[in-house]
C-alpha cells in the first residue's frame, strides 16, 4: 500500500511506557499524529487526550479501532489483552502495531499471525532495539567481514527490576500467566537484537531459575511467592558460522552492568556496552580491534545510521521512533525491514526451547523444534 498521508494512530491502554516512549517517539515523527486513545477509564481517557492533545478519546475500544481518523492501531495494554484488541483492529480493516509479548502463549502469537495474514493487515512488533542505529551498524560491522568470521558471542543483561521488592507499576508483572518477568521481556528484545546480527542458534542448552522466592510490594508490604524467572543462563551454538554463544540475564541486580556484549571474530574482537539495559541515556558504544583498526578503538556510530530528527530523547524512545520511522519507510517504499508477527511467533518458540531445556536438562536443536511446529 502507498500512502501519501499522515498516518492516523490510535493508542490503546497508555501507561508508563506508552507516556515515557510511544508519546515522544510519534511526536518526533512527521509521518504520523496521535489521533485518539482509549483507556478502561473514561477519566483516566480524558486526562491523556487533554494532557497530550489528543484529538479523540474512548472507553470502547471499539470505538477507537473504527474511527475513521485512525489508520494504525498501537496495542500498549499487558501481554493479556493484545489478542482481542489485535483482532478488533483487524475486523477494523486497520494496521496494527503491538508490544511484545506478543501474545502469553506461542500458540495463541501463532493464531494471532495466521489472523493479520488473513487479513492482509500491515503488522509490526516491539521489538525496537533490532531497528536501533547501534543495532543497524553492528549487523553491518559484522556483515563487512571486519572481525571475520565469528567465533563466539557473549552477552550479558543485568536489570535492577524484577527483583524481590515490585512497585506499584510493576504488579501485573507477579503472576506467570502474564508472560511478563525478566526472560521474557528483557530476554525477548535483547536475543532479538544479537540474533539478527549474528544470526539463530541452531541448538542451545539453557538454566532458568527463580533466584528470588518471594516478592513483595513496596506500598502494601504484601508479600507472593515468585512464579517467575529472575536468573538465565543459556549457551549454544550458532546456525551461521557454527559460533558459540552465551548469555546470562538477571533481573534484580542492583549494582548491574546494563548491557555487555563481547564478540570474537578469527580477525578481531568488538565490545558493545550501555550501563543501562533500559530508560538508557546514550545509545550502545562500541570498542574493538578490526582488520581496519588492528589497535583496540573506539567507534562512534555513523551519523547515518541516525534515520529520525536530532533530538534530547532517551536512546530508548529514539530506538522506538526508529522502528516507527521503518514502519511508514515500509508503507511508501514497499520494504520489510521491521520485526512483524512472524518475528514474534520466532522469538516465543524460541523462549519454549530455553525453559524445556531447562526443565529437562536436555540440549534442543532449534531447527527440529521450529521444523515440527510448521508442520
Amino acid at each position: 500500500m502507498t500512502r501519501t498521508k499522515t498516518i492516523g494512530v490510535g493508542l490503546v491502554g497508555v501507561g508508563n511506557w506508552g507516556r515515557y516512549g510511544h508519546i515522544p517517539a510519534l511526536r518526533l515523527l512527521s509521518q504520523y499524529e496521535i489521533v485518539a486513545v482509549s483507556s478502561r477509564s473514561a477519566e483516566r481517557a480524558a486526562q491523556i487526550a487533554a494532557e497530550h492533545a489528543i484529538p479523540h478519546h474512548f472507553v470502547n475500544v471499539l470505538d477507537l479501532v473504527t474511527h475513521p481518523d485512525v489508520d494504525l492501531v498501537v496495542v500498549l495494554p499487558p501481554a493479556p489483552g493484545h489478542a482481542a484488541v489485535v483482532k478488533a483492529a483487524c475486523d477494523a480493516g486497520k494496521d496494527v502495531y503491538c508490544e511484545w509479548p506478543l501474545t502469553t502463549r506461542t500458540s495463541d502469537s501463532e493464531a494471532l499471525l495466521a489472523l493479520v495474514q488473513s487479513a492482509g493487515a500491515r503488522h509490526f512488533v516491539g521489538l525496537q532495539r533490532t531497528v536501533g542505529a547501534s543495532a543497524r551498524y553492528l549487523r553491518d560491522l559484522l556483515a563487512s567481514g571486519e572481525i571475520g568470521k565469528l567465533r563466539s558471542v557473549r552477552m550479558q543483561v543485568t536489570v535492577p527490576s524484577f527483583g524481590p521488592t515490585r512497585p506499584p507499576g510493576l504488579t501485573w508483572t507477579l503472576a506467570a500467566d502474564n508472560f511478563s518477568h525478566v526472560l521474557s521481556i528483557y530476554g525477548g528484545h535483547f536475543m532479538h537484537m544479537l540474533f539478527s546480527a549474528v544470526g539463530f542458534p541452531q541448538t542451545l542448552t539453557a538454566v532458568v531459575r527463580i533466584q528470588f522466592p518471594e516478592l513483595t510490594l513496596s506500598v502494601t508490604g504484601e508479600s507472593f511467592p515468585n512464579e517467575t524467572p529472575d536468573g538465565i543462563v543459556i549457551q549454544g551454538v550458532l546456525e551461521n558460522d557454527g559460533a558459540l554463544f552465551q548469555i546470562q540475564i538477571e533481573g534484580g541486580k542492583t549494582h548491574g552492568s546494563g548491557l555487555r556484549i563481547d564478540l570474537t571474530g578469527f580477525d578481531g574482537d568488538l565490545t558493545i556496552l550501555n550501563d543501562r539495559a533500559f530508560a538508557t541515556k546514550r545509545d550502545n558504544s562500541f570498542e574493538g580491534a578490526t582488520r581496519q583498526y588492528p589497535d583496540w578503538t573506539s567507534f562512534p556510530v555513523p551519523d547515518s545510521y541516525q534515520q529520525i530528527p536530532p533530538s534530547s530523547l532517551d536512546a530508548s524512545v529514539q530506538d522506538l521512533a526508529h522502528l516507527y520511522a521503518a514502519f511508514a519507510r515500509e508503507g511508501v517504499q514497499g520494504e520489510n525491514t521491521v520485526p512483524n508477527f512472524s518475528d514474534a511467533v520466532m522469538l516465543h518458540r524460541l523462549l519454549d526451547a530455553i525453559y524445556c531445556s531447562s526443565a529437562t536438562g536436555k540440549s534442543i536443536d532449534i531447527r527440529i523444534n521450529n521444523e515440527h511446529r510448521d508442520q
